[in-house]
């Protein structure tokens, strides 16, 4: 018999197969004593071990690239974590085995956190992952993960870590479910890098059945357990209509009576232009510059070494509009020169901008290497700051721009209900705004974007956040400038159409997202695109809005 589950859907598309679990682990090793004499030998263990489980997460992400590669490469950095692996010799030294002092000193830190209710509590899952890996290496048994099958296969899992959705295979992994995570969780953002429909968010998804056939809708967020041949051939036809629709929209992201909406990508360096440019990308709207800096937490790296990256990217968008985020770092992307080594709450604290302005020289360097690889491009280069809270720090960040000898736009970043607010005292000092929703709406309802007990508050549909995405948008009409969308709620078509309704002048998202965006945007007229805004805008719920402006679009 049919049922209906709904979690939260994350990225687009369609799949229809039988259930495979992802192996769970029993990783606790037995708690016994070693005698003094073996202490040393065991430290070696446990380093050994730790640096080759770094090494792996290191070589997945290059296998992987894009996004993956980031997000793999800061894992093997927890790995490596300095107090981290004090800890583990410091329990080794008073007798645990090499596999126990790693479990229990990774149990410590993730209690820690947990208990903190830090912005990196968030990472849990990754922080697990990396403990299983070393604690499995230690014990000699191989890594639980993705089902081994000669068939293709829905995915199921409480959630996925970054090392095992980097490397899923498409042709065989049809989608994915967990019951955790939200819709910017790592599962979440590879997933839509990966083109693999998927659903986080789902209570109870561990109990379906293995070998159950089950059609997860990746727009919508819907299970379906046995579904019938109608509903199968319903949503075969769907999904042929939206393949259709893709290969049939193309050019520039403009509404069918052609209001101009610019399309842009989202990147993290070099190595994700070309599936940008595929994509028909018409700039960057998103460019993180955190890859280089992650490479090393102890040293920003060198103007030289930027200036050869920032300039590759921007060579591969002649003339187009190329935007670039100074360094964010902080919150969970800690830097040791950089960010402070103990914070209550680093999401609360010395982060973003804030932690340039504090270390004036690094933003000088990456302003004066940005400069230098924009010299004698046609590129449209625009510059902005992550954080900003008000105009004071965005004439901070202006007047660094301008001593930098910078050409470009300067921007900031709307991540912070204060900046939404007062947006326009803000745009006194800077040309554009730009709207980081996953930050925004962690900020607005207090509700940390890995955690998936909250996902209901991530939702970028939820109206609260809806309200500052148009004040922000109304003060950049009113002052003349533009106000864009590089959060991933610009990957979402239909939110797409209402951000535009709203008011906001370009969108930015993963290469993946961009011709579904493109194809939706082209069915609809600005004034429908205005009147779905407004009706999710009268509602009092993520779905409430998400079901208003559905309507208005499809003419009911």
């Amino acid at each position: 018999m049919e049922t209906t589950l709904r979690g939260v859907g994350v990225s687009h598309g369609v799949a229809i197969g039988e259930v495979r679990h992802m192996g769970t682990a029993v990783l606790e090793p037995p708690a016994k004593q070693i005698p003094a004499e073996e202490a040393e030998r065991e430290q070696g263990r446990a380093r050994q071990a730790v640096e080759a489980v770094a090494a792996d997460l290191i070589a997945r992400g290059n296998l992987a690239g894009g996004e993956a590669q980031h997000v793999l490469e800061a894992q093997a950095m927890m790995a490596q974590d300095p107090e981290l692996m004090a800890d583990v010799d410091r329990r080794i030294a008073v007798g645990s085995t090499a596999e126990r002092g790693v479990y229990d000193a990774f149990a410590a830190y993730r209690a820690l956190l947990a208990n903190a209710g830090e912005y990196l509590a968030g990472r849990v899952a990754d922080l697990d992952d990396v403990r299983n890996r070393i604690v499995a290496r230690l014990l000699g048994v191989p890594m639980p993960g993705v089902p081994d099958s000669d068939e293709p296969y829905v995915l199921i899992a409480r959630d996925l870590a970054p090392a095992d959705t980097a490397l899923l295979d498409p042709t065989l992994v049809l989608g994915f479910v967990t019951e955790e995570g939200g819709p910017t969780s790592h599962s979440a953002i590879l997933a839509r890098a990966l083109g693999v429909p998927a659903v986080v968010a789902l209570p109870g998804a561990g109990e379906l059945a293995e070998g159950t056939v089950v059609a997860v809708d990746g727009s919508t967020g819907e299970i379906f357990v046995e579904p019938t041949a109608e509903k199968r051939a319903e949503l075969e036809a769907a999904a042929a209509e939206r393949r259709a629709a893709l290969s049939a929209s193309t050019g520039p992201g403009a509404t069918s009576d052609g209001h101009k909406v610019p399309l842009l990508a989202n990147i993290g360096g070099p190595a994700d232009v070309p599936a940008a440019v595929e994509a028909g990308a018409e700039g960057v709207g998103l460019f993180r510059t955190e890859f280089l800096f992650l490479d090393d937490s102890k040293q920003a790296p060198s103007e030289e070494k930027q200036v050869e990256a920032y300039r590759t990217v921007l060579e591969a968008f002649p003339e187009g509009r190329v935007v670039v985020r100074v360094l964010d770092a902080g919150a969970d992307k800690p830097l040791d020169f950089l960010t402070p080594a103990e914070e209550p709450n680093p999401a609360l604290g010395v982060r973003g901008l804030r932690s340039l302005l504090e270390h004036p020289d690094v933003l000088r360097t990456q302003l004066t290497a940005l400069a230098k690889a924009a010299k004698g491009l046609p590129v449209y280069l625009e510059v902005m700051a992550p954080m900003v809270a008000d105009r004071t720090d965005a004439k901070a960040f202006a007047d660094a721009c301008r001593a930098a000898g910078l050409q470009a736009k300067f921007g900031a970043m709307v991540e912070i209900p204060s900046a939404a607010l007062r947006a326009r005292s803000i745009l006194q000092e800077v040309e554009f705004l730009s709207l980081g929703t996953n930050d925004l709406a962690q900020y607005t309802f207090a509700a940390d974007r890995q955690v998936g007990a909250v996902s209901r508050l991530q939702d970028p549909w939820q109206p609260a956040l809806l309200d500052l995405v148009a004040a922000s948008a109304d003060a950049a009409k009113a002052e003349g400038k533009s106000c864009g969308v590089c959060g991933e709620a610009a990957a979402d078509p239909l939110l797409a159409c209402v951000m535009t309704g709203l008011g906001v002048t370009s969108l930015s998202m993963g290469a993946k997202a961009i011709p579904y965006v493109r194809a939706t945007l082209a069915k609809h007229t600005l004034a429908q695109c205005e009147r779905a805004a407004a009706a999710a805008r009268a509602t009092d719920t993520a779905d409430e809005a998400r079901a208003a402006a559905q309507a208005v679009l499809s003419g009911e």
